[in-house]
């Protein structure tokens, strides 16, 4: 599905702009949304699944108004958002089964099937007949997973679905995520991770105040602060010092040394040497010097 986002902006009856004049074009594939709490990632997801409709602007689906097309749209749509809630009284595969029924159109017998292979794809059918509110973190988020992908959507829309899971959990999302990503299926992920971005999105838009601040690709993004990331191991008080001045990415402490790595655009220490950047880097890179937040 090709997504054309054009002018876009929602301004809310408080006077807030959530969003102001956004402009992207989003192909198939894994496009990651990058950007600070409060910069409008989910007003902007919200209208993309048409729950909220924008002030101004418009958005295209294969050259579809989704405000004239709404009813039509609606089937391709699948949405993980960050507050996903479910049915704590239904089992796991009642609660897709009550999801299947309102998003197909398909007989009892052929939604089961498609409710076992669903949960088999995102490794909860070993646990189909467990009750919903008694499944791990982890697997609320792949439930989610599931109810979004039961219709087979176009377009998947997720927000923040990696927030409070352990790294086991969070490789195994993104896993399934990547697998989901090969077929014909676009794929806007939100997020405030870095690293959530950095290894599935091959396109990706960051947003700071509602604005985009930043269109391309991850790649594009680090080649920004090449130069510009430094590591060098200290003692207490001369690392005390340097991080009054400079944005610290990283730290590693031992007995009575750091070695830290720094963003700055200038040599931060006489044996500081700089290092391969990572989009982690980029980001503190772009919201300290392009955005001119301070993160000292």
């Amino acid at each position: 599905m090709n997504i054309e986002i054009k002018g876009l902006s929602k301004i809310y009856p408080n006077g807030h702009a959530a969003i102001n004049n956004v402009n992207l074009e989003i192909g198939s594939g894994m496009f990651g949304l990058l950007g600070p709490n409060g910069a409008g990632k989910s007003s902007l997801m919200r209208i993309l699944v048409t729950l909220q409709k924008a002030t101004e602007g418009s958005v295209l689906m294969d050259g579809m108004d989704i405000n004239e097309h709404r009813k039509k749209i609606r089937p391709f749509i699948g949405y993980l958002p960050q507050d996903f809630t479910y049915f704590s009284k239904l089992k796991t595969w009642e609660f897709l089964d009550y999801t299947a029924r309102l998003s197909t159109s398909l007989k009892r017998k052929k939604r089961m099937t498609e409710v076992d292979r669903m949960l088999d794809q995102v490794g909860l059918l070993e646990v189909r007949e467990r009750m919903a509110n008694k499944l791990s973190g982890g697997m609320k988020r792949r439930l989610g997973i599931a109810q979004a992908l039961i219709g087979n959507p176009r377009l998947l829309v997720i927000d923040e679905p990696t927030t409070g899971l352990d790294p086991e959990e969070r490789i195994r999302f993104r896993n399934i995520l990547s697998d989901l990503s090969q077929k014909d299926v676009t794929i806007i992920l939100s997020t405030h991770i870095v690293g959530d971005i950095s290894s599935t999105c091959h396109n990706m838009a960051m947003l700071n105040k509602g604005e985009v601040a930043f269109h391309g690709s991850p790649e594009g993004m680090i080649d920004q602060v090449r130069g510009h990331v430094w590591q060098v191991t200290l003692g207490d008080d001369e690392f005390n010092v340097l991080k009054t001045k400079f944005p610290v990415v990283s730290t590693i402490p031992t007995i009575g040394q750091w070695e830290a790595q720094f963003i700055a655009t200038d040599k931060p220490h006489p044996e500081a040497k700089t290092i391969t950047p990572n989009l982690e880097h980029a980001y503190v890179y772009f919201m300290e010097n392009q955005l001119g937040i301070s993160l000292v």
